[in-house]
């Protein structure tokens, strides 16, 4: 499962496609990681800052509000969204779903 709801917490599986031609969810990579293409370089985490930069958007959230907990130099990374309530979170869910 590329996504874990715990309350108002949604950790996910990502994997990072860098110098793309536009950002935006390509779906799933190997059933278990969401797999996001980014405009950004890979280099001096840039990647990193356009990830962070392109789910504070999709999902409404403060930028603050969005943690790399692993995975800071790699494509791999698991991220975590911190939402004010549990129905936000829930929301979230939903709409990772409905683009799956």
């Amino acid at each position: 499962m590329p996504f874990q709801q715990n309350k108002t917490k949604l950790t996910l599986a990502v994997r990072v496609n860098p110098n793309a031609r536009r950002s935006g969810f390509e779906g799933l990579w190997n059933q278990t990681h969401l797999k996001v293409a980014l405009t950004a370089p890979p280099v001096e985490g840039k990647a990193n800052e356009a990830l962070i930069e392109f789910l504070s958007d999709f999902f409404a959230l403060r930028k603050s509000a969005i943690s790399l907990i692993s995975g800071q130099t790699g494509r791999i990374k698991k991220i975590e969204l911190s939402f004010l309530s549990e129905k936000e979170c829930e929301m979230a869910v939903q709409k990772l779903k409905d683009i799956l």
